[in-house]
């Protein structure tokens, strides 16, 4: 069941005993009853815990995999991390990942090779960490696409038939503009819906970091924007960035790295504040589609309740 049916039954739980305590007439009972609608209420959220950390689970492995693959090469089960599950539910096979071969960036860059290695152990360690977290619960790895699915996204995005990712460490800092924001707004986007206190800080201090990788992808890209006037990056990112805009449905929130001709390595609104993406506009993003059908980077679906 999806989180949006969860939700509506809390809502309905909590108008119809609005409506009971409404006739009722009396003020004992309406106290009373306000205290346990909302420990109904409060219950069924909580049921919903281990279903948007599933949903965030997905999207750290694509993530994980990503960098990991570009600075070593290899997937994530190579440096030990899991990618089994438990769960018997449907959607949650373990599925494989489609990349090029020999995928290594050859970076030319110490330093952006040093980040890149840096936020690839991140990412695992957000795998491992959720997948602790949720224990018997966790979903296995999805299939994931990191071939067919840029290759879509750079056609969808009028920046030519193909785009490899892994060709060189500007195209990998491009790849990585693709999820890093989508990973932010997606998580600030689902803290509404954790109930479980110890969860919600959790998935705050995991915002924090995709938050400063975010930035951190931002402002090197400017940098190398500047450095590298005619390699067309802002213009890239601008086209992936309006491409996401267009796929996560109505509104215009989604920033390049420039705004107005002036450095923007912090997309907010116009209180200083990250926006938020519902759990159906990421997928609409990662899906490639705009309609929540599988495909893009994830060809099967996420694995999971939330898909």
């Amino acid at each position: 069941m999806s989180e949006i049916n969860e939700l509506n039954k809390a809502f309905q739980a909590v108008t119809g005993r609005r409506g009971f305590l409404k006739t009722a007439g009396t003020a004992g009972l309406a106290v009373a009853g306000a205290s346990l609608l909302s420990k109904e209420a409060h219950a069924q959220r909580g049921a919903l815990d281990p279903q948007v950390l599933n949903f965030a689970l997905n999207l750290e492995y694509l993530e994980a995999e990503y960098y990991t693959y570009g600075v070593s090469g290899t997937s994530i089960t190579s440096f030990g991390v899991g990618v089994d599950g438990t769960v018997t539910a449907p959607n949650s096979g373990t599925g494989s990942v489609t990349i090029k071969a020999n995928p290594q960036v050859p970076f030319v860059t110490p330093l952006l090779q040093q980040y890149a290695a840096e936020i690839a152990a991140d990412e695992r360690a957000h795998v491992t960490f959720l997948r602790t977290a949720l224990g018997s619960s966790a979903v296995a790895r999805p299939s994931i696409d990191l071939l067919n699915s840029f290759n879509a996204a750079a056609q969808a995005a009028g920046l030519g038939a193909s785009f490899d990712p892994f060709a060189n460490e500007i195209n990998f800092l491009i790849g990585a503009f693709v999820f890093e924001d989508v990973g932010v707004t997606a998580y600030k986007g689902a803290a509404r819906l954790l109930s479980n206190k110890d969860f919600l800080e959790a998935a705050a201090g995991i915002l924090a970091v995709e938050a400063y990788h975010a930035g951190s992808v931002r402002t090197t890209l400017l940098s190398l924007a500047a450095a590298n006037p005619n390699a067309g990056i802002v213009q890239t990112v601008q086209a992936i960035s309006d491409l996401r805009d267009a796929a996560d449905g109505a509104g215009d929130d989604d920033q390049g790295i420039t705004l107005s001709g002036a450095a923007n390595i912090v997309p907010t609104d116009a209180n200083g504040l990250a926006y938020s993406r519902s759990t159906t506009q990421v997928l609409n993003i990662v899906y490639l589609n705009g309609n929540t059908t599988p495909g893009g980077f994830f060809p099967n679906g996420l694995n999971g309740s939330i898909r």
